[in-house]
Protein backbone atom coordinates (compact mmCIF):
# COMPACT_ATOMS: atom_id res chain seq x y z
CA UNK A 1 0.00 0.00 0.00
CA UNK A 2 2.93 2.14 0.90
CA UNK A 3 3.98 2.12 -2.39
CA UNK A 4 1.36 3.68 -3.99
CA UNK A 5 0.51 5.60 -1.05
CA UNK A 6 3.66 7.41 -0.43
CA UNK A 7 4.14 8.40 -4.14
CA UNK A 8 0.54 10.21 -3.94
CA UNK A 9 0.94 11.83 -0.93
CA UNK A 10 4.27 13.37 -2.06
CA UNK A 11 2.42 14.39 -5.51
CA UNK A 12 -0.41 15.88 -3.01
CA UNK A 13 2.34 17.83 -0.70
CA UNK A 14 3.99 19.52 -4.07
CA UNK A 15 1.25 20.90 -5.97
CA UNK A 16 -1.37 21.95 -3.58
CA UNK A 17 -0.74 23.83 -0.15
CA UNK A 18 -2.67 21.63 2.06
CA UNK A 19 -0.87 19.08 4.30
CA UNK A 20 -2.16 15.84 3.84
CA UNK A 21 0.05 13.34 6.34
CA UNK A 22 3.33 14.05 8.59
CA UNK A 23 3.69 10.33 7.92
CA UNK A 24 5.54 10.71 4.41
CA UNK A 25 8.97 12.59 4.47
CA UNK A 26 12.62 12.34 2.99
CA UNK A 27 11.29 11.02 -0.76
CA UNK A 28 13.66 9.63 -2.57
CA UNK A 29 14.20 10.27 -6.60
CA UNK A 30 12.62 7.03 -7.60
CA UNK A 31 9.48 8.24 -5.88
CA UNK A 32 9.55 11.64 -6.59
CA UNK A 33 9.21 9.94 -10.18
CA UNK A 34 6.42 7.69 -8.89
CA UNK A 35 4.42 10.86 -7.67
CA UNK A 36 3.93 12.43 -11.19
CA UNK A 37 2.32 9.82 -12.48
CA UNK A 38 -0.64 10.42 -10.22
CA UNK A 39 -0.60 14.51 -11.21
CA UNK A 40 -3.99 14.20 -13.34
CA UNK A 41 -5.41 12.63 -10.19
CA UNK A 42 -4.51 15.77 -8.04
CA UNK A 43 -5.26 17.70 -10.56
CA UNK A 44 -8.86 16.54 -11.07
CA UNK A 45 -9.02 16.72 -6.99
CA UNK A 46 -8.23 20.06 -7.14
CA UNK A 47 -10.61 20.80 -10.08
CA UNK A 48 -13.64 18.79 -8.01
CA UNK A 49 -12.86 21.58 -5.22
CA UNK A 50 -13.10 24.49 -7.86
CA UNK A 51 -16.54 22.68 -9.12
CA UNK A 52 -18.22 22.50 -5.38
CA UNK A 53 -17.11 26.33 -4.91
CA UNK A 54 -18.47 27.70 -7.89
CA UNK A 55 -21.85 25.82 -7.28
CA UNK A 56 -21.61 27.44 -3.53
CA UNK A 57 -20.51 30.74 -4.81
CA UNK A 58 -23.15 30.50 -7.38
CA UNK A 59 -25.93 31.35 -4.79
CA UNK A 60 -24.21 34.15 -3.01
CA UNK A 61 -22.74 36.37 -5.88
CA UNK A 62 -23.11 37.22 -9.75
CA UNK A 63 -20.77 35.19 -12.47
CA UNK A 64 -18.35 38.00 -12.59
CA UNK A 65 -17.67 37.63 -8.76
CA UNK A 66 -17.46 33.89 -8.98
CA UNK A 67 -14.93 33.47 -11.60
CA UNK A 68 -12.72 35.76 -9.90
CA UNK A 69 -12.86 34.29 -6.78
CA UNK A 70 -12.35 30.88 -8.54
CA UNK A 71 -9.03 32.17 -9.76
CA UNK A 72 -7.88 33.41 -6.47
CA UNK A 73 -8.88 30.05 -4.93
CA UNK A 74 -7.44 28.18 -7.22
CA UNK A 75 -4.07 30.13 -7.15
CA UNK A 76 -4.07 29.60 -3.03
CA UNK A 77 -4.50 26.03 -3.25
CA UNK A 78 -1.67 25.84 -5.48
CA UNK A 79 1.15 28.04 -3.85
CA UNK A 80 0.97 30.08 -7.10
CA UNK A 81 3.31 27.59 -7.94
CA UNK A 82 2.57 27.49 -11.81
CA UNK A 83 2.30 31.37 -12.27
CA UNK A 84 5.52 31.94 -10.35
CA UNK A 85 6.67 29.59 -13.13
CA UNK A 86 5.32 31.43 -16.36
CA UNK A 87 6.63 34.92 -14.75
CA UNK A 88 10.00 33.47 -14.60
CA UNK A 89 10.09 31.89 -17.49
CA UNK A 90 8.88 34.96 -19.78
CA UNK A 91 11.46 36.89 -18.03
CA UNK A 92 14.02 34.59 -19.48
CA UNK A 93 12.64 34.94 -23.09
CA UNK A 94 13.20 38.60 -22.64
CA UNK A 95 16.36 38.74 -20.16
CA UNK A 96 18.51 36.56 -22.58
CA UNK A 97 19.42 35.56 -25.33
CA UNK A 98 20.64 32.35 -24.90
CA UNK A 99 19.79 29.74 -22.80
CA UNK A 100 23.18 30.24 -20.85
CA UNK A 101 21.75 33.80 -20.32
CA UNK A 102 18.28 32.59 -19.96
CA UNK A 103 18.68 29.76 -17.16
CA UNK A 104 20.14 32.61 -14.36
CA UNK A 105 17.73 35.09 -15.10
CA UNK A 106 15.27 32.78 -14.39
CA UNK A 107 16.70 31.87 -10.99
CA UNK A 108 16.06 35.18 -10.01
CA UNK A 109 13.42 35.99 -7.45
CA UNK A 110 12.57 39.67 -8.43
CA UNK A 111 10.17 39.39 -11.47
CA UNK A 112 10.33 41.85 -14.18
CA UNK A 113 7.94 43.66 -16.09
CA UNK A 114 7.43 40.97 -19.12
CA UNK A 115 6.77 37.90 -16.40
CA UNK A 116 4.54 40.85 -14.79
CA UNK A 117 2.61 42.05 -17.69
CA UNK A 118 2.26 37.43 -19.06
CA UNK A 119 1.09 36.93 -15.50
CA UNK A 120 -1.47 39.33 -16.37
CA UNK A 121 -2.40 38.47 -19.26
CA UNK A 122 -2.33 34.95 -18.50
CA UNK A 123 -5.01 35.53 -15.48
CA UNK A 124 -7.07 38.01 -17.71
CA UNK A 125 -7.38 35.02 -20.07
CA UNK A 126 -8.60 32.83 -17.93
CA UNK A 127 -10.58 34.99 -16.86
CA UNK A 128 -12.42 35.25 -19.96
CA UNK A 129 -12.34 31.62 -20.80
CA UNK A 130 -14.46 31.04 -17.37
CA UNK A 131 -17.06 33.77 -18.35
CA UNK A 132 -17.19 32.48 -21.70
CA UNK A 133 -17.67 28.36 -20.43
CA UNK A 134 -21.02 27.52 -21.72
CA UNK A 135 -23.27 26.01 -18.44
CA UNK A 136 -23.55 22.52 -19.99
CA UNK A 137 -19.67 22.36 -20.12
CA UNK A 138 -18.97 24.48 -16.35
CA UNK A 139 -18.55 21.42 -14.19
CA UNK A 140 -16.60 18.71 -16.79
CA UNK A 141 -14.51 21.63 -17.60
CA UNK A 142 -13.60 22.96 -13.98
CA UNK A 143 -13.04 19.37 -13.17
CA UNK A 144 -10.59 18.47 -16.13
CA UNK A 145 -8.85 21.83 -16.66
CA UNK A 146 -6.40 21.29 -13.85
CA UNK A 147 -5.89 17.59 -14.58
CA UNK A 148 -4.92 17.91 -18.04
CA UNK A 149 -2.42 20.95 -17.22
CA UNK A 150 -0.81 18.18 -15.07
CA UNK A 151 -0.80 15.67 -17.39
CA UNK A 152 0.96 17.94 -19.59
CA UNK A 153 3.68 18.81 -17.10
CA UNK A 154 4.77 14.94 -16.72
CA UNK A 155 4.15 14.14 -20.36
CA UNK A 156 6.58 17.11 -21.21
CA UNK A 157 9.39 16.21 -18.60
CA UNK A 158 9.16 12.75 -20.04
CA UNK A 159 10.25 13.81 -23.37
CA UNK A 160 12.49 16.77 -22.78
CA UNK A 161 15.69 16.83 -21.35
CA UNK A 162 16.51 19.01 -17.92
CA UNK A 163 18.51 21.90 -19.46
CA UNK A 164 20.48 23.21 -16.02
CA UNK A 165 23.69 20.71 -16.07
CA UNK A 166 23.83 21.71 -12.20
CA UNK A 167 20.35 20.08 -11.07
CA UNK A 168 17.48 22.08 -9.60
CA UNK A 169 13.64 22.00 -7.71
CA UNK A 170 12.84 19.77 -11.05
CA UNK A 171 15.81 17.50 -11.44
CA UNK A 172 15.14 14.66 -8.92
CA UNK A 173 11.42 14.45 -9.82
CA UNK A 174 13.05 13.88 -13.42
CA UNK A 175 15.51 11.45 -13.02
CA UNK A 176 14.15 8.29 -12.86
CA UNK A 177 10.88 9.43 -15.15
CA UNK A 178 9.69 6.28 -17.06
CA UNK A 179 7.18 5.70 -19.82
CA UNK A 180 4.95 4.14 -16.87
CA UNK A 181 4.68 6.67 -14.73
CA UNK A 182 3.90 8.78 -18.26
CA UNK A 183 0.84 5.98 -18.88
CA UNK A 184 -0.43 6.16 -15.43
CA UNK A 185 -0.98 9.34 -16.01
CA UNK A 186 -2.40 9.21 -19.08
CA UNK A 187 -4.93 6.73 -18.18
CA UNK A 188 -6.15 8.72 -15.56
CA UNK A 189 -6.90 11.54 -17.37
CA UNK A 190 -8.11 9.73 -20.15
CA UNK A 191 -10.60 8.38 -17.70
CA UNK A 192 -11.15 11.72 -16.01
CA UNK A 193 -12.04 13.22 -19.83
CA UNK A 194 -14.06 10.06 -20.56
CA UNK A 195 -16.63 10.52 -17.59
CA UNK A 196 -16.75 14.31 -17.74
CA UNK A 197 -17.32 15.05 -21.83
CA UNK A 198 -17.98 11.43 -23.18
CA UNK A 199 -15.65 8.90 -25.00
CA UNK A 200 -15.10 10.56 -28.32
CA UNK A 201 -14.67 14.25 -26.76
CA UNK A 202 -12.03 13.15 -24.71
CA UNK A 203 -10.26 11.85 -27.51
CA UNK A 204 -10.10 14.85 -28.86
CA UNK A 205 -9.14 16.76 -26.07
CA UNK A 206 -6.53 14.82 -25.25
CA UNK A 207 -5.33 14.61 -28.75
CA UNK A 208 -5.21 18.46 -29.00
CA UNK A 209 -3.32 18.94 -25.65
CA UNK A 210 -0.94 15.98 -26.97
CA UNK A 211 -0.57 18.08 -30.56
CA UNK A 212 -0.06 21.88 -28.21
CA UNK A 213 3.01 20.51 -26.38
CA UNK A 214 5.02 19.80 -29.86
CA UNK A 215 5.90 23.51 -30.12
CA UNK A 216 5.58 23.70 -26.38
CA UNK A 217 8.36 21.01 -26.87
CA UNK A 218 10.46 22.44 -29.64
CA UNK A 219 10.55 25.89 -27.94
CA UNK A 220 11.97 24.24 -24.02
CA UNK A 221 14.65 22.78 -26.04
CA UNK A 222 15.57 25.33 -28.47
CA UNK A 223 15.09 28.79 -25.77
CA UNK A 224 16.47 26.72 -23.02
CA UNK A 225 17.74 23.61 -24.01
CA UNK A 226 15.48 21.79 -22.33
CA UNK A 227 13.65 22.08 -19.41
CA UNK A 228 13.18 23.46 -15.87
CA UNK A 229 10.56 23.56 -12.93
CA UNK A 230 10.21 26.96 -14.16
CA UNK A 231 9.15 26.50 -17.53
CA UNK A 232 6.83 22.82 -16.04
CA UNK A 233 5.05 25.08 -14.63
CA UNK A 234 4.66 27.45 -17.59
CA UNK A 235 3.79 24.44 -19.50
CA UNK A 236 0.84 23.76 -16.82
CA UNK A 237 -0.79 27.83 -17.33
CA UNK A 238 -0.01 27.49 -20.97
CA UNK A 239 -2.10 24.03 -21.55
CA UNK A 240 -5.02 25.16 -18.64
CA UNK A 241 -5.75 28.25 -20.40
CA UNK A 242 -5.64 27.26 -24.07
CA UNK A 243 -8.28 24.20 -23.20
CA UNK A 244 -10.22 26.93 -21.35
CA UNK A 245 -10.89 29.15 -24.39
CA UNK A 246 -10.72 25.94 -26.86
CA UNK A 247 -13.11 23.09 -25.29
CA UNK A 248 -16.12 25.07 -26.27
CA UNK A 249 -14.95 25.26 -29.67
CA UNK A 250 -13.56 21.44 -30.28
CA UNK A 251 -16.86 20.04 -29.04
CA UNK A 252 -18.99 21.96 -30.43
CA UNK A 253 -17.78 20.22 -33.73
CA UNK A 254 -19.03 17.30 -32.18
Amino acid sequence: MGVVARPFVFAWHFLTAIPLSRAYHEPTASELAASMAWYPLIGMMIGGGLALADMALAHLFAPTVVNALLIILLVLVTRGLHQDGLADTLDGLAGGRTPAERLPIMRDPRIGAVGATGLFLSLLLRYAGLMALPQALRLPALLCMPAVGRWAMVTLAWVSPYARAEGGLAAPFLTHLSSLQVLISTAVLSVGLGLAFGVQSAFVVLLCAAALLAPVWAGCRHWFGGITGDTLGATNELIEIVFLLLVPLLLWFL
